[in-house]
């Protein structure tokens, strides 16, 4: 789940963990009651701060996606099906900004993008 957190992109470290939350509870890898690592845990794992999970798991908290109980841990909560849908678009957006990001530091113009992602899509579907 936080295998994508890159200390060089200019999303901060605490919104980068946050969105990897959000997107595993979208997709279903995180259900209500799953447990999430604890700060200490996550920091040593990330290798970052543990005041940057605090402040993602803050703002998850009140997001109300997540329980932050003391002593006990950090667990996720229930979320209505339509939130699901628009993590999971919330998610897949993020992603395609990324790409065309990528796109453009490798000099490929929209149309480039339109039509590798066209043939993309038919050869999926083949």
């Amino acid at each position: 789940m936080f295998d994508r957190i890159d200390p060089r992109s200019p999303i901060p470290l605490y919104s980068q963990i946050a969105n990897a939350v959000r997107g595993a509870v979208a997709a279903g890898e995180l259900r209500a009651g799953d447990g999430l690592p604890s700060v200490r845990a996550l920091a040593a794992e990330l290798r970052v701060n543990p005041a940057t999970v605090v402040q993602a798991y803050r703002e998850l908290e009140t997001e109300m996606l997540i329980d932050m109980r003391q002593g006990a841990g950090t667990f996720v909560r229930e979320v209505p099906p339509e939130r699901h849908t628009a993590e999971r678009r919330r998610e897949f957006r993020q992603r395609v900004r990324q790409l065309l990001d990528d796109a453009a530091r490798l000099g490929l113009t929209a149309t480039d993008v339109a039509e590798i992602l066209r043939d993309e899509t038919t050869r999926g579907r083949s």
